[in-house]
């Protein structure tokens, strides 16, 4: 993997447009080269995510926070012309993070993110955008979100592993995702897709109605479960199912609290929108 340095998280907005006129397909071979930054937080902007995600009040960053900062260097590498696929059109299947140590007093961080792990699906490829968060004593935060682009045609079989639905589990909260959620999440995480943006937006990509941020049910769904995890030395893992219709209502279901856990998100007529587990880091 090569790494380039950029002096500073990039601006959003040529990024857009770059992404607005890359349509096709270009090849079927990942990039060797990653993107770094060093990034600092902004307690304004993070007060701001706590709000539009249910967060509590704290001196330890939400779980789900550094996404927020990475998202500009990640733009910057899916909107790249080295990168084979178009960014709109992306499907995000599932997100693990791993919180290394408690994300407290932190101002100033390195951020690294790269793409790897290209695989044949049923409906196309999959690969795997890999995040990393490291501060003046190594790794503190890292993720990976795999994301499917349709179309690709790879050799070789497609494998599916998807998470069984938890069992041991019950009712812990209860939300309204209000038609608005979309716009109010992309200006805290700047995260303009159409489809979560309006009706109107989201019908150009063909879906009925807007649709929940996957990394908003996510983080709405952590701030929800508060205590119930450890701060630290915890990987979380989600699976995003059917999409999260704006406006709906969704409840939250989870085991006991403890080191290790799962949990599920349901809409309306038990139908499952994400299914999750958290656990030490092996």
């Amino acid at each position: 993997m090569q790494w380039q340095t950029v002096g500073s998280p990039p601006f959003l907005a040529p990024l857009y447009w770059r992404a607005a006129l890359k349509r096709k397909i270009t090849g079927t071979a990942l990039p060797e080269q990653g993107l770094r930054c060093r990034v600092s937080v902004n307690p304004k902007a993070v007060a701001a995510y706590r709000k539009v995600c249910g967060f509590a009040d704290s001196a330890v960053l939400p779980a789900t926070y550094p996404h927020i900062l990475a998202f500009g260097l990640q733009m910057q590498l899916l909107t790249a012309k080295s990168f084979p696929f178009p960014l709109l059109g992306l499907i995000h299947l599932s997100n693990r993070i791993r919180i290394h140590r408690p994300l407290g007093g932190i101002s100033d961080l390195f951020i690294g993110v790269h793409a790897q792990n290209l695989k044949p699906h049923a409906k196309g490829a999959t690969f795997d955008l890999v995040t990393t968060v490291e501060d003046s004593l190594g790794l503190l935060w890292e993720a990976e979100s795999r994301m499917l682009c349709r179309g690709v045609k790879l050799e070789g079989a497609a494998s599916d592993e998807a998470q069984s639905p938890p069992t041991q589990v019950s009712e812990v909260s209860r939300w309204k995702a209000p038609a608005d959620i979309g716009r109010r999440y992309a200006r805290v995480s700047g995260d303009y897709n159409p489809i979560h943006l309006s009706a109107l937006t989201a019908k150009l990509f063909g879906f009925p109605q807007a649709i929940a941020h996957g990394l908003w049910n996510k983080a709405r769904t952590l701030a929800a479960l508060g205590e119930h995890l450890p701060a630290a030395n915890i990987e979380i893992n989600v699976e995003f199912k059917k999409p999260v219709r704006l406006p709906s209502e969704v409840t939250l279901w989870a085991s006991a609290p403890g080191s290790s856990g799962e949990f599920v998100l349901k809409g309306a007529g038990d139908i499952e929108h994400m299914v999750g587990k958290w656990q030490p880091i092996a």
